[in-house]
Formats: C-alpha cells, structure tokens, sequence
C-alpha cells in the first residue's frame, strides 16, 4: 500500500522549513483492560533537508507516531500537521516504505510500484514509463516482470523503495525498513537509500526513518528523536553532525553511539515500571505486557556475564568491539541482564552488579538456582507461568493458555516468541518443564 493522496500541488518549500509536525500527539487504543496510550503528548518537527530517525525500544510508540505522520491513524489528542495545516486525512505529501515489504504477491514489480500512481489516475503509459524510471533508480532493471515470491527480501524492498519514490513525495516515511533484511544486504540499502537521498532529481524533502538500531540512526539521520515507552514519548532529541560518508570507527560516531545508548537506557523509563518487590508481594504494575522479555537467550545472557566480568566496566561501543559484534546485537542480552539485576549501565558504562558477579563466578547448579530466585522475582511472564502451573492440581497447563493471555498484548508472532524466552528462562532455572509431544507446560518434577 501506497499512503499517498490526490492534491493540488503544493509551492516550493524551503530548506529548513518545517514540513510535518506533531504537536502534542497523543494515541490510545482500546484494550481488554481500557484504553491505554501509545503515545503522549509528542512533539516532533520534520524540517526540509534532513533525514530524521525515531530511536527508541519495543513499546515507545516509534510506528504508531509514523502512521499519524502519515494520517493512517488520526490523534486521540492533538494534531498533525502538513505544511503548517492540521491533516484531517491521509497525508498527501508522504509516502511509506513497511518493514514487511507490503507488496501485493499477484503482481509483478511493475505493477506493484505502479499502484500507487493508478490510484492517481495517472494515464498507463505515463504510469509505465514513470514506474520504470523508479526501478532503474533501485537497481532493478531487468525484474520488472518478476512477482514478489521470485525475488530475494533485498530485491523485495527496492520494489518498496521504488513504489515509494514513484509517487515524488515530499516525506519519505520509512518503518525499520532494513530490520527484516540480513546484515550485508541491508548494510547496502542504507548505502543505496544514502544514494537517492543526494539526487538532485528526487524531489524528496524529508526522511524520516524509524529503527531501534543505534547505529543505524547514527549512520543516516541528521536529527535523532529518541522515545521512551509506556506510553510513547520524546526522551531527547540529539543532533548528528557527523559529515557523510561516516566512519563507524571513528570516535565521534562510537560516542554518539554511547550517547544514544545512554540515554535510551536512563533511569526515567526505567521508574516508569517500578523494581520487583523483595517481600514477596507482587507489584500489579509489573506484567506480561509491561515489562516483555528481551530476545535473549540464557546461554547468551550467560555468556555476556562471564565476559563482563573479565573487562569490568566499559562502554557498550568497547564491548561490541571486543567481540567483533554490532552494538545492537548486544542489546537484548544487555536487556536481559539489565531486567535480571545482574547488569546496570552508570554514565555510560556497562558493568555487572555484585549479584551478576556472583551469577558469573557461580557453578552451573549454583547459577541457576540464582537464576531461578531473580527470573521469578523479575520476569513477570516467568513468574506468571511458575504461579499458574502451581495452581492446577497436576501441575500442567496447555500452551495455548499462555498464549491466550500473550495476545492479548503482543501480535500472534510476538506473543509466541515471548512464550519460547520464557520457556527457555523457566527450563534453565528448572522451574518448570515443556513436553513438546504433547504442547504443554508442568512444574519441574522432584528428581
């Protein structure tokens, strides 16, 4: 789908120039236990020029706030506005390029990137010659004629590209348009997006990008909006000076990337979901749905641990160096050790607490009864699983049950990953057992 709409065509605008903003946004969505907010009271200004990324983690509302910018969803407060006019309806200067690639799998790249300008009504042959030029722009001559189910995720999300640009919007929105690509291929895109960004015959005035990557920000944006969760609001707002092409290496771009880091991680989204109770009263604001589990798993969080406790305290930037890894594949892990009470970060150093040194010096029974005391104490799913099961008479509850409750919250996709993390966590800290034959989960048994 293409979110554009027929208009007059607008003036000029100049660099600079506020082309899209948010004033004092905020989003609720009904739920099963009452509305509950998105977003709230969001602030943002798109100017002409600059490409601006929305930074920040699972839950902060990144793509909700995009799809008001691109009035595929209306404020429950506030407006949005288009050329310093309130958008009443889909944003007719904007288009959206989707995580998913959102193409229709009975037409072929042509077609797929000519939707948007039949919408129009604009003539076939003008449609065709217009759609063709765009996948020239992408670097795809030659599949024009291919279906979606015949090209690879990279070639999939050019033909997003192109159905975008064809449109000559003057926003180009983009939803973590490279989180579903593998890492050289999207390392390219950004590459090739960086490309059409400085044509002169692209009249794009603005990109913004969602992500959750920290180095992707910093690698593209000119302005980064970090948000913070539960609900959706503007933590701070950092500008990239950095010239183009930038250097990972360089010192600048890894203390940006901790600037980020840091501030994505600040203590004021964290108060937002209280610390567990250490009497044994559970706290009702940590649930589930509050306070996910990262995708981390044991042996990984584990294994971060024991190498923090041989480097001591260090920059996030200088861990993922030390292990030839991406910042951003270390944040899960770092999330869990962080929702564990095993890790903390302080002024921008990472470092393991006195309870995560004894869990990374501990014996194998040793840590996982650790293991076991934090998980339930901390991880309200773990804890909900080990309760439930403690209710039933034969300890042992369906899957599907737990599922249930999940998706409530999450998407059917998420749902069933938070459910295998937790399975997972619950298994190491023998809290309870999973029987695949039979799709259901017990109480460990005595041995």
């Amino acid at each position: 789908m293409v979110t554009t709409n027929t208009t007059t065509e607008p003036g000029p605008i100049e660099a600079g120039a506020v082309v899209l903003a948010a004033r004092s946004v905020t989003k609720t969505f009904e739920s099963t236990e009452g509305p509950k907010a998105a977003l709230e009271d969001v602030d943002l200004e798109v100017r002409a020029g600059e490409i601006l990324a929305l930074l920040g983690r699972s839950g902060s509302g990144k793509s909700t706030l995009l799809r008001c910018l691109a009035g595929l969803l209306t404020p429950s407060r506030g407006m949005v506005e288009y050329r310093e006019r309130p958008l009443t309806t889909i944003n007719p200067g904007t288009s959206m390029v989707f995580q998913s690639f959102a193409l229709l799998p009975w037409l072929t790249a042509q077609e797929n990137v000519e939707v948007g300008l039949e919408a129009r009504r604009i003539p076939p042959a003008e449609r065709a010659a217009r759609a063709l030029h765009a996948i020239d722009l992408v670097g795809l001559d030659g599949f024009e004629s291919a279906y979606p189910k015949e090209l690879s995720g990279g070639m999939r999300q050019r033909v997003g590209f192109a159905r975008a640009i064809v449109t000559e919007p003057e926003v180009l929105l983009m939803d973590e348009p490279f989180s579903a690509l593998d890492v050289l291929t999207a390392e390219n895109l950004r590459g090739e997006l960086l490309e059409i960004w400085e044509r002169d015959d692209i009249p794009i005035e603005a990109i913004v990008i969602v992500t959750h990557n920290i180095e992707e920000a910093v690698l593209l944006a000119d302005r980064v909006v970090v948000l913070g969760s539960n609900p959706g609001h503007v933590k701070a707002t950092i500008p990239v000076l950095l010239p183009r092409p930038r250097d990972r290496r360089a010192p600048e771009f890894e203390g940006l990337v901790d600037t980020l880091y840091s501030v994505m991680t600040g203590r004021d989204e964290v108060e937002a979901v209280p610390p567990p109770r250490v009497d044994g009263v559970p706290d009702v604001r940590r649930t589930p749905a509050t306070v996910p589990l990262p995708h981390a798993s044991v042996d990984g969080l584990s294994g971060l641990a024991e190498i923090l406790e041989q480097l001591g305290r260090s920059t996030v930037a200088d861990v993922a160096d030390e292990l030839v890894l991406e910042v951003d594949d270390l944040l899960p892990l770092i999330d869990a050790l962080e929702l564990l009470g095993f890790a903390e970060v302080v002024d921008g150093q990472l470092g393991l607490t006195p309870s995560g040194v004894t869990f990374a010096g501990a014996d194998i029974q040793a840590s996982k009864q650790i293991f076991a005391a934090e998980a339930q104490a901390r991880a309200p799913l773990v804890g909900l699983i080990a309760n439930s099961l403690g209710r039933t008479d034969d300890g042992t509850l369906r899957r599907g049950f737990f599922l249930d409750v999940l998706r409530r919250h999450f998407s059917s996709e998420e749902a069933s990953a938070q459910l295998d993390i937790a399975i997972d966590w619950g298994r190491y800290a023998e809290l309870y057992e999973y029987d695949a034959d039979h799709d259901e989960l017990r109480l460990e048994s005595d041995p």
